[in-house]
C-alpha cells in the first residue's frame, strides 16, 4: 500500500489571524529596528542582505553590507567580477559558499534574465543558493508580494503561536500553510511589513532560548501565550 500522506494541521481562523496581525503590526511600528536593508526595495540589495544574513547575526552583517555594495553596486558589477575578488570582499563573514553562490546567481541573472532579479518565488528557486525562504523573502521584501517568508525565527513563532504540539514529521508543510494563511492577502506594503514584523518578533521576543511571553504583543492570539495566561488566572 502507498504510504498515507501527512495531513496539514488546521490553520488559524480568520479572526485569530486578524488579531495576530493587528497586534504584531502595532508592535513592529513602535519597536522594529531601523536596519539598512529595510530602507530599500531594490531586489539586488535585498538579495545581498539575505545571503549575508544566512547563519550570521544582524550586527555583524551591518558592518559588511555597505562595504560590499560599494564594491559591487549592481548585479552586473558582481557578475563581472572574478571569484577570488568576490571571496576577498566576503572575508570575515565566513561561510564562503554563500559568496560563491551569490556570484553564480548574479551571473545567471545577467545571462538568463537580462540583469533583472525575478519576482516570482518559483523562478527564484531555480537560481544558485536560493531556498524556499530566500525566494519568499526576495519576493516579499523587494517586490512586496503577498507570500510567506519562513526562516528559523518565523517558524518558531508560528509553531508556538498556532501549533505548539506539532511534531517534526510534516512540520514544514504545516508551518508554510499557516504562514500563507496569516500573511496579508493584498500585495504591497502590508505584506512587506508583516513579514518583517514576524521575523523581528522571533529575533527579539519569541527567541530560541526563551519565549518572553510576558512582553509579547501577540500573547492573546498565541496558543502558548494563552496557556500561560490561563495558568496565572486565580
Amino acid at each position: 500500500m502507498p504510504p498515507k500522506s501527512t495531513p496539514v494541521r488546521a490553520t488559524p481562523t480568520p479572526a485569530t489571524a486578524a488579531e495576530f496581525r493587528r497586534r504584531l503590526l502595532r508592535w513592529f511600528r513602535r519597536h522594529g529596528r531601523d536596519l539598512p536593508w529595510r530602507r530599500t526595495r531594490d531586489p539586488y540589495r535585498v538579495l545581498v542582505s539575505e545571503f549575508m544574513l544566512q547563519q550570521t547575526q544582524v550586527a555583524r552583517v551591518e558592518a559588511y553590507y555597505h562595504r560590499f555594495l560599494e564594491r559591487y553596486p549592481t548585479v552586473e558589477a558582481l557578475a563581472g567580477s572574478e571569484p577570488g575578488m568576490v571571496r576577498e570582499s566576503w572575508a570575515g563573514l565566513g561561510y564562503y559558499r554563500r559568496a560563491a553562490n551569490l556570484h553564480r546567481l548574479a551571473q545567471a541573472v545577467v545571462r538568463d534574465h537580462a540583469g533583472v532579479i525575478p519576482a516570482d518565488p518559483a523562478v527564484l528557486l531555480a537560481l544558485p543558493g536560493i531556498g524556499r525562504y530566500t525566494a519568499g523573502a526576495v519576493a516579499s521584501f523587494a517586490y512586496e508580494r503577498a507570500t510567506p517568508a519562513i526562516d528559523t525565527n518565523v517558524a518558531r513563532v508560528i509553531r508556538r503561536a498556532f501549533h505548539p504540539r506539532l511534531k517534526d514529521r510534516g512540520a514544514e508543510r504545516t508551518l508554510w500553510a499557516t504562514g500563507a494563511a496569516i500573511v496579508p492577502r493584498r500585495r504591497g506594503a502590508a505584506a512587506w511589513t508583516f513579514n518583517q514584523a514576524i521575523m523581528e518578533l522571533g529575533a527579539l521576543v519569541c527567541t530560541a532560548r526563551v519565549a518572553r511571553c510576558g512582553e509579547c504583543p501577540v500573547r492573546s492570539a498565541c496558543a502558548t501565550g494563552r496557556r500561560g495566561l490561563r495558568g496565572k488566572s486565580p
